[in-house]
């Protein structure tokens, strides 16, 4: 019998990207860093804008319902137009992965989507780090 593919909010393809163990509460992070580890293993994925695997265990759920629901869902929306895809479709993991870092992460344009975001600063910090380490690999060549 085959597995049906998770569910992952277009939105958390930079989350994932940029998780590092940090989150809302233990349970939490225990919980993404399960799924993390779960994408390594490049399962096939239906991209959606609502609620998904990783939101479980987020303490924005009450009641089943999101209490940042209007702000997610832009940032769903947005993540989607810029990778140029579908709501709902399914695709392998490290694809979907590959996408979210060529066009937005690369590009610059994480900032516009999400910059309002509360982990917004680590995500920067990452992306400042890399740009550094890449700068210190030219000047060495």
């Amino acid at each position: 019998m085959k597995q049906e593919g998770l569910k992952i909010r277009a939105h958390h393809g930079m989350c994932l990207h940029f998780f590092e163990g940090k989150g809302y509460s233990n349970e939490f992070t225990a919980h993404m860093q399960k799924i993390y580890e779960e994408m390594q293993k490049n399962p096939e994925v239906e991209v959606v804008a609502c609620g998904d695997e990783i939101c479980k265990k987020c303490p924005n759920l009450e009641n089943g319902v999101c209490n940042t629901w209007e702000l997610v869902l832009h940032y769903d929306r947005e993540v989607l137009k810029c990778c140029g895809l579908a709501e709902g479709i399914k695709i392998f993991w490290n694809d979907f992965a590959k996408l979210v870092e060529e066009r937005i992460i690369s590009s610059g344009e994480r900032q516009k989507i999400c910059g309002n975001c509360q982990w917004s600063s680590i995500c920067s910090k990452k992306v400042e780090k890399s740009l550094l380490e890449t700068e210190k690999n030219c000047v060495t060549l």
